[in-house]
């Protein structure tokens, strides 16, 4: 009897090894992955959206834009300005002077901060498989079979690091994590992306949050309103 269990578990094993090693890997899961953000942007240049971005300091709401987006003819995001932005009251004096180059540095800042937005968000094929071809990828399971996040090491800077959720079954995006920095190491910049799908499936980032701890500043991005040109 103990002969003949010990014979089926091995068996079992057996025929779960083939299963086990049909599993991808994290470079081939990066490969997947980088077809999918390629076809995904390819479809997107199809579509015109509404971005907004809000820039909040201290839990403040500093400035709100909107923007109707679409792709250009050179394959770039065009941005056509939806609101106004509200005029900037001078200050007379030393203070004004004060007042005003703080308010240049901050501005600076904030321009920075949605630039590292884009930097990211979406991830690029390219800087995917240069991670791959670097060996910069690692695969963790969060629920076997359902999802898993590719790990992307020194993705854009060095230091910085690129998390992709995606579903294991479609290999769709679902959120992003990046752990990355501004000027130097120390203004470090935490950025969380939440996918989105569209009704024939193109991933697009549905609401973006930046939180730059250093300087208390906030920059939240959505896109909505998505619909064809053609």
């Amino acid at each position: 009897m103990k002969t003949l269990i010990r014979c089926t578990a091995l068996g079992l094993v057996a025929l779960a090894l083939p299963v086990l090693a049909q599993q991808p890997s994290a470079a081939e899961r990066a490969a997947m992955l980088k077809a999918t953000l390629a076809a995904s942007q390819a479809v997107l240049k199809q579509y015109e959206w509404v971005e907004t971005t809000v820039i909040s300091l201290k839990g403040e709401e500093k400035s709100r834009q909107l923007h109707r987006c679409y792709y250009g003819a050179d394959g770039g995001v065009q941005k056509v300005p939806l609101t106004t932005p509200p005029p900037v009251k001078q200050k007379r004096g030393l203070r004004g002077k004060i007042a005003e180059a703080k308010q240049e540095e901050l501005t600076d800042y904030m321009k920075e901060a949605v630039a590292l937005v884009k930097s990211y968000v979406p991830p690029t094929p390219v800087l995917i498989e240069s991670a791959k071809q670097g060996g910069r990828v690692s695969l963790d399971v969060l629920e076997p079979g359902r999802r898993a996040r590719l790990n992307f090491r020194d993705y854009l800077k060095p230091g910085d690091s690129l998390g992709v959720e995606v579903d294991l079954t479609s290999n769709r995006l679902l959120a992003l994590t990046v752990k990355t920095h501004l000027d130097s190491a120390k203004d470090a910049v935490d950025l969380q992306a939440r996918m989105g799908t569209l009704a024939d499936g193109t991933s697009y980032a549905d609401a973006i949050t930046l939180n730059a701890p250093a300087k208390h500043l906030t920059v939240k991005v959505d896109h909505s309103g998505y619909r064809k040109t053609n």
